[in-house]
């Protein structure tokens, strides 16, 4: 795996349900904010998938640059990636892929 991402293939566990979810850390020193956010929505319209993320106690649409925001994720931040759809567990690669090269931001 990348440098700097640590990635998980849990299911969930529900009897039938094989949901893909992964894990990421946030390695980026600015965290999830407006840009990084921007660049998970765009990145998720090329997919068929829904995507929801966890950081913490708080869930939220993937598909949402509001939502994303509320998490308030920082560096070290390990946000919980489960999506649903036929390109479920080609979007959460490419996701755990951008979230590892800290967003593609360059200063």
């Amino acid at each position: 795996m990348d440098g700097g991402l640590s990635v998980s293939g849990h299911g969930m566990a529900s009897a039938g349900d094989e949901t893909p979810m992964r894990s990421a850390t946030i390695v980026n020193p600015e965290g999830l904010h407006a840009r990084p956010c921007h660049a998970v929505v765009s990145l998720t319209l090329g997919f068929d998938a829904e995507l929801r993320i966890r950081n913490g106690g708080v869930e939220v649409n993937g598909r949402s640059i509001l939502e994303l925001m509320t998490l308030s994720a920082v560096q070290g931040d390990l946000l919980e990636l489960r999506a649903s759809g036929a390109d479920a567990e080609a979007m959460l690669h490419a996701l755990c892929e951008l979230i590892a090269a800290g967003f593609v931001e360059n200063d």
